[in-house]
């Protein structure tokens, strides 16, 4: 496996259990903020770091689909952001820096499967 997919699968694991594990803390109380929680936020993000394991598994695995799911994920992540920054009044610094560090770190997953092979990326959309 070439090392840009190495470095990619890595990087989906890994904010896949942050996402997991610190979203679980606070919604299991086992970890308490000095700051208004977003249970729907937190409920989004511990879904979306599954989500990013079972995308990792396939970046890993090199399935075509896992291009398209790269490209949802950011989405989905560059969306919330957007509303987090300019539609909720009540979200917290560190929601949006959160946030914020998902994207570029989706950004640059995409941009490593890129790198990789950007002629598959684009047939895939084109289809």
């Amino acid at each position: 496996m070439k090392i840009t997919l190495i470095i990619a699968t890595i990087l989906a694991i890994l904010i896949g259990i942050l996402s997991i594990i610190s979203g679980s803390m606070v919604l299991l109380g086992l970890r308490s903020v000095d700051y208004t929680v977003l249970i729907w936020l937190v409920v989004y993000n511990v879904a979306l770091g599954i989500i990013s394991i079972l995308v990792a598994y396939q970046i890993g695995k090199q399935h075509r689909k896992s291009k398209i799911m790269i490209m949802l994920i950011l989405i989905l992540h560059l969306l919330v952001l957007g509303y987090l920054y300019f539609f909720n009044e009540s979200v917290a610094v560190e929601s949006i820096k959160a946030m914020s560090f998902r994207v570029s770190i989706w950004v640059a997953i995409l941009l490593l499967i890129l790198i990789k092979n950007p002629k598959t990326v684009h047939n895939n959309i084109k289809k």
